[in-house]
């Protein structure tokens, strides 16, 4: 499976949650998927995608906050898997897109081949863990921990293979914030 295809099949299972993408492809992906204000796109920040969809989940926990998130990203900030394990947000989904590489500053490998997310993340406090490398398995894993009190996080297994030639996000940084907090604040 490739991110690709993960974005094709969660963008359907949206509805009016907020989403904070991790930067690099997973941003440029997602967007070129399913833009919609409701996305926040990080550009640049690596690493800090699952401390602003934590601060999210915390202001609102009325709305279930969605975090999509890479294996690099989750490695670089794993202090951040601690302090949303501790702050127990019940409607907080973290997804973390792990293809075991750097990919979009030249696919040079990450830890993730040896370390298990997952497992990190439960050992962390998550609530509930899944790991999916199947296409059909995705949407069921994504309907069982989105129905449960978090934090909960999935983790998809991905080859390598983002395609370079998706467009960047075309909103400034500006135009992100003021979309996304619009639909925080409706």
């Amino acid at each position: 499976m490739k991110g690709i295809e993960v974005y094709r099949e969660l963008a359907p299972l949206l509805q009016a949650e907020p989403v904070v993408c991790a930067n690099g492809y997973i941003s440029r992906e997602f967007f070129n998927v399913d833009d919609r204000k409701g996305n926040f796109y990080m550009i640049g920040s690596m690493g800090l995608a699952s401390s602003i969809g934590l601060g999210v989940a915390l202001a609102r926990p009325d709305r279930k906050t969605i975090i999509l998130d890479g294996d690099g990203n989750v490695l670089m900030a794993m202090g951040t898997l601690a302090m949303i394990a501790a702050a127990q947000p019940k409607n907080l989904l973290h997804i973390c897109i792990d293809n075991e590489v750097y990919e979009s500053t030249g696919k040079q490998r990450s830890l993730s081949s040896a370390i298990r997310l997952e497992e990190v993340a439960k050992s962390s406090g998550y609530t509930q863990v899944l790991r999916v490398t199947k296409k059909e398995e995705l949407k069921p894993a994504y309907e069982q921990l989105h129905a449960a009190d978090g934090p909960t996080f999935l983790l998809i297994k991905v080859e390598p293979g983002f395609d370079p030639n998706n467009g960047r996000v075309t909103h400034t940084p500006e135009e992100i914030k003021s979309r996304f907090m619009e639909t925080l604040t409706s």
